[in-house]
């Protein structure tokens, strides 16, 4: 949930390349927390009972600091289709809940941010479970070599519709995600005690923290059986090193329960909570330093090292527009150089 308003100033193509940039950049600085968060989840051997450091320097010892950044290849390259798709489902699901005005509701808005996700995982989701597949490997003795072989090879062992196991989740996911969105923006007002349009960035920061908080614990149940499924395979070792057997997700819910506790369901949320702040952190950072770098290319501001407006330059312009009126003025001085009869 990216809180930054849409800045005229910039071109389509320069926002998805800060956008872009931003979120490869924030997946590769917290991939071993991901990392460490799929194995607690999945319920690998290495990772039962331990902390998540402890896991992630296990990791390291055994099979290689490399390791630790098992699927961040998919989860990178996934990134800008993904976000693609995203957005143009955002957009027709807006346009469905306006009413005759053209207004949307708050609810409606989260529900069109959360049906917009859950189409863009679906479609992107075989990339999702490969992704999984490569966590769960061990390095040293990998049954996929890399992502288009661990495609190949899952559709040829097991099938198209394994490439969707789990699937499910994602669409039964999208409630508990869709309520602790509301029930955080709802209260944003009342906890900073101000207008929503006149939050700070460090505000907005914390707002996107929280929220990504509440909406991850609430839905991560589903997550952890999500996974479970990705991973389970007969054709891997230990099947996958899934520590349950089920038939299906309603089983897997069953048999984690029965076999670890309700608060099963929660295995890795200690992780997964440790990385919302630093990756947010790192995307925020990121977006405005190469939103700065633009704006000073686009002749806005006079230094990529802060926001200080070029004099003179109307803020309101649109790149095009400003380059338009100053190849004007630039072929009016030219032209006015020329000898006269």
């Amino acid at each position: 949930m990216a809180t930054w308003r849409r800045d005229g100033r910039l071109t389509s193509s320069q926002r998805l390349l800060c956008a872009g940039l931003a979120g490869v950049l924030s997946l590769s600085f917290t991939a071993p927390l991901e990392l460490v968060t799929v194995l607690a989840q999945v319920g690998v051997v290495r990772s039962r009972g331990r902390g998540p450091w402890a896991t992630g320097f296990g990791l390291w010892r055994t099979e290689g600091p490399r390791a630790l950044w098992k699927g961040n290849a998919v989860a990178c390259l996934r990134l800008f289709p993904y976000s693609a798709m995203q957005l143009a489902a955002y957009r027709k699901f807006v346009v469905l809940f306006m009413d005759d005005l053209g207004h949307i509701s708050q609810w409606s808005a989260i529900m069109a941010g959360s049906l917009a996700g859950m189409v863009s995982t679906i479609v992107m989701y075989p990339t999702d479970l490969i992704k999984t597949r490569l966590i769960v490997q061990n390095i040293l003795e990998p049954s996929y070599s890399g992502i288009l072989h661990a495609f190949c090879t899952i559709y040829q062992q097991e099938g198209f519709l394994a490439l969707y196991r789990g699937v499910s989740l994602t669409v039964l996911g999208v409630l508990p995600f869709s309520a602790g969105s509301l029930l955080v923006y709802m209260n944003l007002e009342k906890i900073w005690n101000r207008p929503r349009d006149r939050f700070s960035l460090l505000q907005n920061f914390a707002n996107v923290c929280v929220a990504a908080a509440v909406t991850q614990t609430l839905s991560f149940p589903f997550d952890t059986v999500k996974r479970k499924m990705q991973a389970q395979s007969p054709y891997l070792p230990h099947c996958g090193g899934v520590d349950v057997h089920f038939s299906g997700a309603m089983d897997c819910f069953q048999q984690t329960v029965k076999a670890r506790g309700v608060l099963g369901l929660w295995n890795g949320l200690a992780a997964n909570l440790l990385k919302i702040v630093p990756y947010f952190g790192v995307m925020f950072g990121i977006f405005e330093f190469c939103k700065r770098i633009c704006l000073y290319q686009n002749g806005y501001i006079v230094s990529p090292l802060s926001y200080k407006l070029t004099p003179g330059v109307d803020q309101s312009l649109k790149p095009q527009e400003l380059r338009e009126l100053k190849k004007f003025f630039k072929t009016g001085k030219l032209e006015s150089r020329k000898p006269t009869l």
